[in-house]
Protein backbone atom coordinates (compact mmCIF):
# COMPACT_ATOMS: atom_id res chain seq x y z
CA UNK A 1 0.00 0.00 0.00
CA UNK A 2 2.79 2.34 0.87
CA UNK A 3 5.96 3.70 -0.68
CA UNK A 4 8.92 5.03 1.28
CA UNK A 5 8.24 5.09 5.03
CA UNK A 6 10.00 6.99 7.79
CA UNK A 7 9.86 5.60 11.30
CA UNK A 8 8.95 8.21 13.93
CA UNK A 9 8.84 6.30 17.22
CA UNK A 10 7.46 3.24 19.02
CA UNK A 11 4.23 3.53 21.00
CA UNK A 12 3.11 0.68 23.30
CA UNK A 13 5.22 -1.69 21.23
CA UNK A 14 3.87 -0.51 17.86
CA UNK A 15 6.04 1.16 15.23
CA UNK A 16 4.63 4.55 14.18
CA UNK A 17 5.75 5.66 10.72
CA UNK A 18 4.84 8.20 8.06
CA UNK A 19 4.59 7.58 4.36
CA UNK A 20 6.17 10.38 2.34
CA UNK A 21 2.73 11.19 0.92
CA UNK A 22 1.71 12.31 4.41
CA UNK A 23 3.93 15.39 4.09
CA UNK A 24 1.66 16.65 1.29
CA UNK A 25 -1.40 16.37 3.53
CA UNK A 26 0.35 18.00 6.49
CA UNK A 27 1.22 21.02 4.36
CA UNK A 28 -2.25 21.23 2.82
CA UNK A 29 -4.01 21.00 6.19
CA UNK A 30 -1.73 23.62 7.75
CA UNK A 31 -2.22 25.96 4.78
CA UNK A 32 -6.00 25.55 4.72
CA UNK A 33 -6.31 26.17 8.47
CA UNK A 34 -3.95 29.18 8.43
CA UNK A 35 -5.31 30.85 5.31
CA UNK A 36 -8.99 29.92 5.30
CA UNK A 37 -10.63 28.36 8.36
CA UNK A 38 -9.09 30.17 11.34
CA UNK A 39 -9.17 33.67 9.73
CA UNK A 40 -12.83 33.10 8.78
CA UNK A 41 -13.98 32.29 12.32
CA UNK A 42 -11.43 34.18 14.42
CA UNK A 43 -10.83 37.61 12.94
CA UNK A 44 -8.21 40.24 13.63
CA UNK A 45 -5.16 38.10 14.44
CA UNK A 46 -1.70 38.53 12.85
CA UNK A 47 -0.89 36.29 9.89
CA UNK A 48 1.94 34.64 11.85
CA UNK A 49 -0.51 33.65 14.59
CA UNK A 50 -2.81 31.99 12.06
CA UNK A 51 0.10 29.94 10.74
CA UNK A 52 1.06 28.81 14.24
CA UNK A 53 -2.57 27.88 14.82
CA UNK A 54 -2.62 26.00 11.51
CA UNK A 55 0.52 24.04 12.42
CA UNK A 56 -0.79 23.16 15.89
CA UNK A 57 -4.21 22.25 14.50
CA UNK A 58 -2.61 19.93 11.94
CA UNK A 59 -0.46 18.39 14.69
CA UNK A 60 -3.62 17.83 16.76
CA UNK A 61 -5.34 16.16 13.82
CA UNK A 62 -2.53 13.74 13.13
CA UNK A 63 -1.98 13.00 16.84
CA UNK A 64 -5.68 12.14 17.00
CA UNK A 65 -5.32 9.80 14.00
CA UNK A 66 -2.40 8.04 15.72
CA UNK A 67 -4.47 7.56 18.90
CA UNK A 68 -7.41 6.33 16.77
CA UNK A 69 -5.22 3.72 15.07
CA UNK A 70 -3.44 2.88 18.33
CA UNK A 71 -6.68 1.68 19.91
CA UNK A 72 -7.41 -0.41 16.82
CA UNK A 73 -3.99 -2.01 17.34
CA UNK A 74 -4.36 -2.50 21.10
CA UNK A 75 -7.69 -4.29 20.70
CA UNK A 76 -6.29 -6.36 17.82
CA UNK A 77 -3.36 -7.41 20.00
CA UNK A 78 -5.80 -8.32 22.76
CA UNK A 79 -7.37 -10.84 20.34
CA UNK A 80 -3.98 -12.25 19.34
CA UNK A 81 -3.75 -10.50 15.95
CA UNK A 82 -0.22 -9.43 15.05
CA UNK A 83 0.17 -5.84 13.86
CA UNK A 84 3.02 -4.44 11.77
CA UNK A 85 2.54 -0.91 13.09
CA UNK A 86 0.75 2.36 12.44
CA UNK A 87 1.41 4.41 9.31
CA UNK A 88 0.26 7.93 8.47
CA UNK A 89 -0.20 8.39 4.74
CA UNK A 90 -1.96 10.53 2.13
CA UNK A 91 -5.51 9.72 3.23
CA UNK A 92 -5.03 9.55 6.99
CA UNK A 93 -3.73 6.58 8.95
CA UNK A 94 -3.90 2.80 9.06
CA UNK A 95 -3.10 0.08 11.57
CA UNK A 96 -1.35 -2.55 9.45
CA UNK A 97 -2.50 -6.13 10.15
CA UNK A 98 -0.41 -9.15 9.21
CA UNK A 99 -3.54 -11.24 8.59
CA UNK A 100 -7.32 -11.12 8.73
CA UNK A 101 -9.03 -11.10 12.18
CA UNK A 102 -9.52 -14.61 13.59
CA UNK A 103 -13.25 -14.19 14.24
CA UNK A 104 -16.26 -11.94 13.67
CA UNK A 105 -16.15 -10.93 17.33
CA UNK A 106 -12.54 -9.76 17.13
CA UNK A 107 -13.29 -7.90 13.87
CA UNK A 108 -16.20 -6.06 15.50
CA UNK A 109 -14.37 -4.93 18.63
CA UNK A 110 -11.20 -4.02 16.75
CA UNK A 111 -13.17 -1.96 14.21
CA UNK A 112 -15.43 -0.12 16.65
CA UNK A 113 -12.51 0.81 18.93
CA UNK A 114 -11.28 3.53 16.56
CA UNK A 115 -14.52 5.53 16.19
CA UNK A 116 -15.22 5.24 19.93
CA UNK A 117 -11.74 6.59 20.62
CA UNK A 118 -12.32 9.53 18.25
CA UNK A 119 -15.66 10.37 19.90
CA UNK A 120 -14.05 10.29 23.35
CA UNK A 121 -11.20 12.51 22.15
CA UNK A 122 -13.71 14.91 20.58
CA UNK A 123 -15.68 15.19 23.82
CA UNK A 124 -12.50 15.73 25.84
CA UNK A 125 -11.33 18.56 23.58
CA UNK A 126 -14.81 20.11 23.53
CA UNK A 127 -14.85 19.98 27.34
CA UNK A 128 -11.48 21.73 27.53
CA UNK A 129 -12.74 24.25 24.95
CA UNK A 130 -15.76 25.08 27.14
CA UNK A 131 -13.54 25.50 30.19
CA UNK A 132 -11.21 27.75 28.23
CA UNK A 133 -14.06 29.84 26.82
CA UNK A 134 -15.50 30.36 30.30
CA UNK A 135 -12.07 31.17 31.71
CA UNK A 136 -11.21 33.73 29.07
CA UNK A 137 -8.35 31.82 27.50
CA UNK A 138 -6.66 33.39 24.43
CA UNK A 139 -8.65 33.10 21.21
CA UNK A 140 -5.96 31.09 19.38
CA UNK A 141 -5.95 28.44 22.12
CA UNK A 142 -9.73 27.94 22.24
CA UNK A 143 -9.88 28.04 18.43
CA UNK A 144 -7.43 25.15 18.16
CA UNK A 145 -9.25 23.20 20.89
CA UNK A 146 -12.58 23.61 19.10
CA UNK A 147 -11.07 22.49 15.79
CA UNK A 148 -9.42 19.36 17.22
CA UNK A 149 -12.64 18.46 19.05
CA UNK A 150 -14.74 18.93 15.92
CA UNK A 151 -12.36 17.08 13.62
CA UNK A 152 -12.39 14.04 15.92
CA UNK A 153 -16.19 13.88 15.81
CA UNK A 154 -16.07 14.24 12.00
CA UNK A 155 -13.39 11.55 11.83
CA UNK A 156 -15.58 9.18 13.87
CA UNK A 157 -18.65 9.90 11.73
CA UNK A 158 -16.85 9.41 8.41
CA UNK A 159 -15.21 6.17 9.58
CA UNK A 160 -18.60 4.77 10.65
CA UNK A 161 -19.93 4.87 7.09
CA UNK A 162 -20.63 1.15 6.34
CA UNK A 163 -18.25 1.04 3.40
CA UNK A 164 -15.29 -1.34 3.52
CA UNK A 165 -12.42 -0.78 4.37
CA UNK A 166 -13.64 2.08 6.61
CA UNK A 167 -14.31 1.11 10.24
CA UNK A 168 -18.06 1.09 9.61
CA UNK A 169 -17.52 -1.28 6.69
CA UNK A 170 -15.50 -3.58 8.93
CA UNK A 171 -18.29 -3.51 11.53
CA UNK A 172 -20.73 -4.44 8.75
CA UNK A 173 -18.41 -7.23 7.62
CA UNK A 174 -18.21 -8.60 11.16
CA UNK A 175 -22.03 -8.70 11.36
CA UNK A 176 -22.33 -10.43 7.97
CA UNK A 177 -19.54 -12.82 8.90
CA UNK A 178 -21.29 -13.72 12.16
CA UNK A 179 -24.60 -14.14 10.34
CA UNK A 180 -23.43 -16.36 7.48
CA UNK A 181 -20.25 -17.81 8.96
CA UNK A 182 -18.27 -16.90 5.84
CA UNK A 183 -15.50 -14.30 5.87
CA UNK A 184 -15.23 -14.45 2.09
CA UNK A 185 -18.91 -13.74 1.46
CA UNK A 186 -18.99 -11.01 4.11
CA UNK A 187 -15.91 -9.36 2.59
CA UNK A 188 -17.40 -9.53 -0.90
CA UNK A 189 -20.62 -7.77 0.17
CA UNK A 190 -18.83 -5.16 2.31
CA UNK A 191 -16.29 -4.54 -0.46
CA UNK A 192 -19.04 -4.02 -3.04
CA UNK A 193 -20.63 -1.40 -0.78
CA UNK A 194 -17.21 0.21 -0.29
CA UNK A 195 -16.67 0.30 -4.04
CA UNK A 196 -20.06 1.97 -4.58
CA UNK A 197 -19.29 4.51 -1.85
CA UNK A 198 -15.98 5.26 -3.56
CA UNK A 199 -17.84 5.98 -6.82
CA UNK A 200 -20.22 8.31 -4.95
CA UNK A 201 -17.26 10.26 -3.56
CA UNK A 202 -15.70 10.48 -7.02
CA UNK A 203 -18.95 11.86 -8.48
CA UNK A 204 -19.19 14.29 -5.57
CA UNK A 205 -15.63 15.42 -6.25
CA UNK A 206 -16.43 16.03 -9.91
CA UNK A 207 -19.48 18.12 -8.93
CA UNK A 208 -17.40 20.20 -6.51
CA UNK A 209 -14.75 20.69 -9.19
CA UNK A 210 -17.31 21.84 -11.79
CA UNK A 211 -18.74 24.31 -9.29
CA UNK A 212 -15.34 25.89 -8.75
CA UNK A 213 -14.19 24.16 -5.55
CA UNK A 214 -11.13 22.76 -7.29
CA UNK A 215 -9.08 21.63 -4.30
CA UNK A 216 -12.08 20.11 -2.51
CA UNK A 217 -13.23 18.38 -5.68
CA UNK A 218 -9.84 16.82 -6.35
CA UNK A 219 -9.55 15.75 -2.71
CA UNK A 220 -12.93 13.99 -2.59
CA UNK A 221 -12.26 12.30 -5.92
CA UNK A 222 -8.88 11.02 -4.68
CA UNK A 223 -10.43 9.68 -1.48
CA UNK A 224 -13.11 7.96 -3.54
CA UNK A 225 -10.52 6.37 -5.80
CA UNK A 226 -8.56 5.18 -2.78
CA UNK A 227 -11.60 3.65 -1.04
CA UNK A 228 -12.73 1.93 -4.24
CA UNK A 229 -9.29 0.46 -4.89
CA UNK A 230 -8.76 -0.53 -1.23
CA UNK A 231 -12.14 -2.31 -1.08
CA UNK A 232 -11.32 -4.34 -4.19
CA UNK A 233 -7.84 -5.20 -2.93
CA UNK A 234 -9.24 -6.29 0.44
CA UNK A 235 -11.51 -8.83 -1.23
CA UNK A 236 -8.63 -10.11 -3.34
CA UNK A 237 -6.53 -10.60 -0.19
CA UNK A 238 -9.28 -12.72 1.37
CA UNK A 239 -9.50 -14.85 -1.79
CA UNK A 240 -5.73 -15.34 -1.75
CA UNK A 241 -5.74 -16.23 1.95
CA UNK A 242 -8.52 -18.78 1.39
CA UNK A 243 -6.73 -20.31 -1.62
CA UNK A 244 -3.42 -20.70 0.23
CA UNK A 245 -4.92 -21.67 3.58
CA UNK A 246 -3.43 -24.93 4.86
CA UNK A 247 -0.70 -25.01 2.20
CA UNK A 248 2.91 -24.98 3.38
CA UNK A 249 6.04 -23.61 1.78
CA UNK A 250 7.31 -27.19 1.25
CA UNK A 251 4.63 -27.78 -1.41
CA UNK A 252 5.85 -24.92 -3.62
CA UNK A 253 9.62 -24.89 -3.08
CA UNK A 254 12.15 -25.98 -5.68
CA UNK A 255 14.31 -28.62 -4.03
CA UNK A 256 17.50 -28.23 -6.06
CA UNK A 257 18.05 -24.48 -6.34
CA UNK A 258 20.83 -22.88 -8.31
CA UNK A 259 23.54 -21.74 -5.85
CA UNK A 260 26.74 -19.75 -6.28
CA UNK A 261 30.13 -19.99 -4.53
CA UNK A 262 31.33 -16.99 -2.50
CA UNK A 263 34.74 -16.68 -4.17
CA UNK A 264 33.70 -15.93 -7.78
CA UNK A 265 33.70 -12.36 -9.08
CA UNK A 266 30.58 -10.27 -9.59
CA UNK A 267 31.39 -10.30 -13.31
CA UNK A 268 31.34 -14.12 -13.40
CA UNK A 269 28.16 -14.17 -11.31
CA UNK A 270 26.37 -11.96 -13.83
CA UNK A 271 27.63 -13.74 -16.94
CA UNK A 272 27.43 -17.34 -15.73
CA UNK A 273 24.37 -17.19 -13.48
CA UNK A 274 22.18 -14.09 -13.87
CA UNK A 275 22.21 -14.00 -17.67
CA UNK A 276 21.86 -17.79 -17.84
CA UNK A 277 19.12 -18.46 -15.25
CA UNK A 278 17.42 -15.03 -15.13
CA UNK A 279 16.86 -15.12 -11.36
CA UNK A 280 17.13 -12.05 -9.14
CA UNK A 281 18.33 -13.88 -6.04
CA UNK A 282 20.90 -16.66 -5.51
CA UNK A 283 21.89 -18.54 -2.34
CA UNK A 284 25.61 -18.45 -1.63
CA UNK A 285 26.99 -21.82 -0.46
CA UNK A 286 30.41 -23.13 0.56
CA UNK A 287 31.26 -26.81 1.12
CA UNK A 288 27.55 -27.59 0.91
CA UNK A 289 26.59 -25.14 3.63
CA UNK A 290 24.54 -21.97 3.20
CA UNK A 291 26.52 -18.83 4.07
CA UNK A 292 24.57 -15.91 2.55
CA UNK A 293 22.51 -14.79 -0.43
CA UNK A 294 23.01 -12.23 -3.17
CA UNK A 295 20.45 -10.36 -5.27
CA UNK A 296 20.58 -8.11 -8.30
CA UNK A 297 20.10 -5.22 -5.87
CA UNK A 298 23.52 -5.87 -4.32
CA UNK A 299 25.02 -6.35 -7.78
CA UNK A 300 23.74 -2.98 -8.99
CA UNK A 301 25.28 -1.30 -5.94
CA UNK A 302 28.74 -2.24 -7.25
CA UNK A 303 30.14 0.04 -10.02
CA UNK A 304 30.36 -1.90 -13.28
CA UNK A 305 34.10 -1.23 -13.64
CA UNK A 306 34.62 -3.01 -10.29
CA UNK A 307 32.72 -6.19 -11.18
CA UNK A 308 35.87 -8.12 -12.09
CA UNK A 309 37.57 -7.15 -8.82
CA UNK A 310 34.79 -7.64 -6.26
CA UNK A 311 33.85 -11.11 -5.04
CA UNK A 312 30.39 -12.41 -4.25
CA UNK A 313 31.44 -12.75 -0.60
CA UNK A 314 32.17 -9.00 -0.50
CA UNK A 315 28.59 -7.93 -1.21
CA UNK A 316 26.38 -10.91 -0.31
CA UNK A 317 23.86 -10.48 2.50
CA UNK A 318 23.70 -12.83 5.49
CA UNK A 319 20.69 -15.06 5.92
CA UNK A 320 17.90 -13.35 7.85
CA UNK A 321 14.15 -13.55 8.47
CA UNK A 322 13.76 -11.15 5.53
CA UNK A 323 15.19 -13.51 2.91
CA UNK A 324 14.56 -16.97 4.34
CA UNK A 325 11.67 -19.06 5.63
CA UNK A 326 10.99 -22.55 7.00
CA UNK A 327 9.47 -25.35 4.88
CA UNK A 328 6.51 -25.94 7.23
CA UNK A 329 5.57 -22.24 7.35
CA UNK A 330 2.16 -21.35 5.94
CA UNK A 331 2.37 -20.21 2.31
CA UNK A 332 0.38 -17.06 3.16
CA UNK A 333 3.27 -16.01 5.43
CA UNK A 334 5.70 -16.44 2.54
CA UNK A 335 3.50 -14.33 0.27
CA UNK A 336 3.18 -11.65 2.95
CA UNK A 337 6.95 -11.60 3.47
CA UNK A 338 7.54 -11.21 -0.26
CA UNK A 339 5.12 -8.31 -0.36
CA UNK A 340 6.73 -6.66 2.65
CA UNK A 341 10.33 -6.98 1.44
CA UNK A 342 9.76 -6.69 -2.31
CA UNK A 343 11.59 -9.98 -2.95
CA UNK A 344 10.24 -12.51 -5.43
CA UNK A 345 12.25 -15.49 -4.08
CA UNK A 346 12.98 -16.74 -0.58
CA UNK A 347 15.47 -19.33 0.64
CA UNK A 348 13.86 -22.28 2.42
CA UNK A 349 15.97 -23.31 5.41
CA UNK A 350 15.50 -26.35 7.66
CA UNK A 351 17.87 -27.15 10.52
CA UNK A 352 20.34 -24.56 9.25
CA UNK A 353 20.49 -26.19 5.80
CA UNK A 354 19.24 -24.88 2.48
CA UNK A 355 16.52 -27.28 1.32
CA UNK A 356 14.97 -25.23 -1.48
CA UNK A 357 13.71 -21.94 -2.85
CA UNK A 358 10.18 -20.61 -3.07
CA UNK A 359 9.28 -18.21 -5.88
CA UNK A 360 6.45 -15.71 -6.16
CA UNK A 361 5.58 -16.86 -9.68
CA UNK A 362 4.90 -20.40 -8.42
CA UNK A 363 2.54 -19.12 -5.72
CA UNK A 364 0.72 -16.91 -8.22
CA UNK A 365 0.38 -19.75 -10.72
CA UNK A 366 -1.18 -21.96 -8.03
CA UNK A 367 -3.52 -19.14 -6.97
CA UNK A 368 -4.70 -18.59 -10.54
CA UNK A 369 -5.50 -22.25 -11.08
CA UNK A 370 -7.18 -22.77 -7.71
CA UNK A 371 -9.36 -19.64 -8.05
CA UNK A 372 -10.42 -20.71 -11.55
CA UNK A 373 -11.47 -24.10 -10.18
CA UNK A 374 -13.29 -22.68 -7.15
CA UNK A 375 -16.85 -23.61 -8.08
CA UNK A 376 -18.56 -22.08 -5.06
CA UNK A 377 -16.92 -18.72 -5.73
CA UNK A 378 -17.78 -18.83 -9.42
CA UNK A 379 -21.42 -19.60 -8.62
CA UNK A 380 -21.59 -16.96 -5.88
CA UNK A 381 -22.02 -19.39 -2.98
CA UNK A 382 -20.47 -18.46 0.36
CA UNK A 383 -17.79 -20.78 1.64
CA UNK A 384 -18.25 -22.54 4.96
CA UNK A 385 -16.02 -20.04 6.75
CA UNK A 386 -13.34 -20.65 9.35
Amino acid sequence: MFGKQIKLFNLFGFRVSIDLSWIIVALLVTWSLAEEMFPRYIEGLPSQTYWWMGALGAAGLFASIIVHELFHSLVARRFGLRMRGITLFLFGGVAEMESEPPSAKSEFFMSIAGPITSVVLGLIFFGIYLVGSAGGWPKPAIGILFYVGAINIILAGFNLVPAFPLDGGRVLRSALWYWKGSLRWATRVASQIGSIFGIVLIVLGVIYFIRGAFLGGIWWALIGLFIRKASQMSYQRVLIRRALEGETVRRFMKREPVTVPPDISIKDLVEEYVYKHHFKMYPVTKDGGLVACITTKEIKAVPRDKWAERKVADVARPCSPENSIGPETDATTALSLMGKTGQSRLMVIEGGRLVGLIALKDLLRFLTIKMDLSEDEAEGHPDPGP
